[in-house]
């Protein structure tokens, strides 16, 4: 049984791939405590990955990608069945992470590492998006992890306007290697 949050259809607000619709399954759970945390991961119900998979059917029809956030989807034991189970049913799975559990993800699958505390070094490593909180400063202890990836994410924390200009003079003095995030679905009134 995994620990679900909430499932529901939106499209994805954040990052590289902003703007298109997606499947949000959040699973309940987290092993971190931060406190500029907005999300409400707390437990809803237990299901079964075929429970997921249909409700991921039945909220998003043919809609193509499933977001397992939470929380920390990799804290569930049964995270990597339902990737399989929902790969197995023609979705593109993308994973937001903290980063800080491994697991051994297939090749088609999309991780977005956003770093908190710490980070495994292995899933920094094999992260395809790196998106760094920016809470009244930005986190440059965590750059060095994500060494290989052409492009950081900075994404102010609660799009607070004190946080945004901080990322974007930060974007200013190194144009190259950083783009900003914002979590646009807010802005648009959409979950």
């Amino acid at each position: 049984m995994i620990a679900v949050s909430e499932i529901f259809s939106s499209i994805q607000g954040e990052g590289t791939w902003t703007g298109t619709p997606a499947v949000f399954v959040r699973l309940a759970g987290c092993n971190l405590s931060c406190d500029f945390c907005d999300t409400d991961y707390s437990l809803k119900r237990m299901m079964t990955v075929a429970q997921i998979v249909d409700a991921v059917r039945s909220a998003g029809a043919e809609c193509p990608m499933v977001v397992l956030t939470g929380g920390e989807p990799l804290a569930q034991s049964e995270s990597a069945a339902l990737i399989d189970a929902l790969r197995e049913d023609g979705r593109r799975v993308h994973v937001e992470s903290n980063g800080t559990i491994f697991a051994s993800l297939p090749d088609d699958v999309w991780l977005c590492i956003s770093p908190k505390e710490r980070v495994n070094p292995t899933m920094a490593a094999r992260a395809d998006e790196a998106k760094l909180v920016v809470d009244e400063r930005v986190p440059e202890e965590h750059l060095p992890l994500f060494a290989a990836l052409p492009t950081i994410l900075l994404q102010p924390e609660g799009n607070k306007p004190g946080n945004v200009a901080l990322a974007l003079d930060y974007l200013r003095a190194h144009p190259a290697r950083f783009r900003l995030s914002l979590q646009t679905h807010k802005f648009i009134g959409v979950p």
